[in-house]
């Protein structure tokens, strides 16, 4: 929990942004729904791996208590999740067809404000996730403050929302947002909206140049690439049986990066360990799978042998 004495709060990594519910669809129908968002999987796969987890977020009163016990079962600290009363909490519907991922945003929660993050807060990461513009600028300078490691993920940026809700890519650079970021983590679709499409060392540069120190680019099956200020690796996915379902697995991938991160570990490796962990989450619906500590390390050395340097 949050102090009440005036101690600083100690967390390992804490997630911004908001929690989801989904509802996964088929042909218009929806098959099956579940909890979602950053905070959710980013949160559990961290602490799956030891780390110390909180999450800020807002949700409306249609928010499960069910889900409340899950997350708080697997030691993810919810003081900072606020309950906004006459609202939704915010959802979407997903529909996966021909390997891409159609959504339409059903329900918005209000957004995170500057007093939404409490003055003693104070963690190793910071992991700022949007999923629908909920973070602004004020919050973001205000979070740079509270943490070693500010690490965004822009998707919710980059998103545009039409009126019945149906989801796109747009183009977006902040350079105030970029340079107050030390890991900045995105897909490739996503990433070409950020920097546009060309020379991918120029516009990794141009990243760096603004003080991102780190740069992931996730890339579904074929794994990820990473950029250390000139260094670009090349980091594989690790091969599953079976994808159940894709949701979430950025995002935990993303959880257990910072998780090693926070304890000064290679950025390399903990690639490779955010790639194990993702390959888990891929096996189940949902947050329902993510493999324990042991479990997670054993597949990161596996990957960790097929790296690539560039």
């Amino acid at each position: 929990m949050w102090p009440e004495d005036g101690r600083t709060a100690a967390y390992d990594l804490v997630v911004v942004g908001h929690i989801a519910l989904d509802f996964i669809t088929r042909q218009g129908e929806i098959v099956r729904s579940s909890l979602g968002g950053p905070p959710t999987y980013a949160s559990l796969a961290a602490s799956k791996l030891g780390a110390s987890t909180a999450i800020i977020s807002k949700v409306g009163e249609d928010f499960p208590e069910d889900y409340v016990e899950l997350l708080t079962n697997n030691g993810v600290d919810l003081a900072g999740l606020k309950v906004a009363l006459g609202e939704q909490t915010t959802s979407f519907l997903i529909e996966y067809l021909n390997g891409e991922r159609n959504m339409v945003l059903k329900a918005r929660a209000p957004p995170i404000e500057p007093d939404d993050v409490p003055l003693d807060l104070s963690s190793k990461a910071i992991l700022v996730a949007p999923i629908a513009e909920e973070v602004s600028r004020e919050v973001m300078a205000r979070l740079r403050r509270r943490t070693e490691f500010l690490c965004l993920d822009p998707q919710g940026f980059v998103r545009r929302f039409a009126e019945d809700g149906r989801v796109s890519l747009k183009p977006w650079f902040d350079r105030f947002l970029l340079s107050l970021t030390d890991v900045l983590k995105a897909s490739w679709r996503e990433y070409e909206h950020i920097v546009g499409s060309g020379d991918l060392r120029y516009s990794l540069r141009k990243l760096h140049n603004l003080g991102v120190g780190v740069v992931i680019i996730t890339l579904g099956e074929e794994g990820s690439v990473l950029s250390l200020r000139g260094e670009l690796y090349v980091i594989p996915s690790y091969q599953v049986e079976q994808v159940a379902e894709p949701t979430g697995a950025g995002d935990a991938y993303m959880g257990a990066f910072l998780a090693e991160y926070v304890r000064g570990k290679d950025p390399v490796w903990c690639a490779c360990v955010g790639t194990a962990a993702a390959s888990f989450v891929v096996e189940g619906f949902g947050p329902s799978r993510f493999g324990s500590r042991e479990e997670v390390l054993e597949r990161a050395e596996i990957v960790q042998d097929m790296v690539v340097k560039l």
